[in-house]
């Protein structure tokens, strides 16, 4: 099929990208409707800025889930959300040696940021006290392992202890666009998440903030989350797909294809050429078998299992990243041994760790 009159050229894009240009809204309209027999040209085109800003080179990123299920927020895509019915594992904080020793697999497997994630509304200083201990001793048993803290809304003050106690960067994602926030949320607002990420800067933390596709969002919707989260600014933009559990009110929406992921990753990476863009949640089961081409775009990954659903096997995901060409960012650089990533397995089954299963 010709390419319509009024959709531009991928290499166009690919070079205003080049020169950190912010693509327009009618661009970015066409990127999320490109056809599928021109698909590759797009990745291809798009991956060309990929390349120019991180090389060859994908990070690995682990999460640890502290604290589990109980939350009272009513987030509509979440399964630990106020009134979910969904089957996961719930439990309490974890303690500073479960901490340690779970961040432990995800280093194993080559990861090179650990990001610590709670349930909840928000910290208490409690509860900000409590993650000092953890995150000294993932940083006295990985030196350069950066941790990565999201504990929902952070009250004055919280974001300054967190950076006192050593973490690194703060996640917190805007998930939608401002304009519909309200479809997916009802017990705080879009607002609240804006000034948790400014706060995070502000403090001296890396600022972590990204989306959820899948949600029912239009063209227009992505378009304006992606234009909300570059007037952030963050440093990394993770882009999750969405995982429909049963017992959320979003149960059973099956919307997305693996080719309407890469659309909205090439999206993603113009508005963010020389920003980390992460695959995260849902990779696995909405891109399948166009993982691989998916890292054209993306320059990070999420290693093994998320807060309440299990990814890939970890090996699978190491030898995914290879075959497409690619290495491991700082476990294969300077002639490092190769990757061990079975420890990643093992947590997965909760094997020898003493956590619960998906902790």
């Amino acid at each position: 099929m010709a390419r319509p009159e009024h959709r531009p050229a991928a290499a166009g894009l690919a070079q205003a990208a080049l020169r950190r240009e912010r693509p327009s809204r009618a661009d970015l309209l066409s990127v999320l409707s490109w056809p599928d027999e021109g698909l590759l040209e797009l990745v291809a085109a798009v991956g060309r800025v990929r390349r120019r800003f991180f090389g060859d080179r994908v990070k690995l990123n682990y999460l640890v889930n502290l604290k589990s299920g109980l939350c009272p927020e009513d987030c509509a895509y979440c399964s630990q959300r106020l009134g979910s019915t969904a089957d996961i594992v719930t439990y309490t904080w974890l303690s500073a040696e479960q901490t340690r020793d779970a961040a432990a697999c995800g280093v194993a497997g080559g990861a090179a940021r650990v990001c610590l994630v709670a349930s909840g509304r928000g910290p208490t200083d409690r509860d900000v006290a409590r993650l000092a201990p953890a995150v000294a001793r993932i940083k006295e048993d990985n030196p350069g392992v950066e941790v990565c803290a999201c504990l929902g809304l952070l009250s004055p003050g919280q974001a300054e202890r967190l950076r006192e106690a050593g973490v690194d960067a703060y996640n917190h994602n805007l998930n939608t666009s401002g304009e519909r926030y309200a479809d997916i949320c009802s017990t705080h607002g879009f607002a609240d998440r804006v000034d948790t990420v400014r706060q995070a800067r502000h403090a001296g933390l890396s600022p972590c903030s990204g989306l959820i596709a899948g949600m029912g969002e239009s063209d227009e919707d992505l378009v304006g989350v992606l234009g909300d989260l570059r007037g952030l600014d963050p440093d990394s933009v993770p882009v999750n797909f969405l995982i429909p559990f049963d017992g959320t009110p979003l149960a059973g929406r099956w919307e997305l294809t693996p080719q309407r992921c890469l659309r909205i990753l090439a999206a993603a990476r113009l508005v963010f050429p020389d920003s980390e863009v992460r695959l995260a949640g849902g990779r696995e089961i909405h891109l399948r078998g166009l993982q691989p081409l998916a890292l054209h775009l993306a320059d990070s990954v999420f290693l093994g299992d998320y807060l309440t659903s299990e990814g890939g096997p970890g090996a699978e995901d190491l030898q995914m990243v290879r075959d497409a060409g690619f290495r491991v960012q700082g476990a294969e650089e300077a002639g490092a041994p190769p990757l061990r990533p079975d420890p990643v397995r093992l947590r997965r089954r909760g094997a020898g760790t003493g956590l619960p299963p998906n902790a």
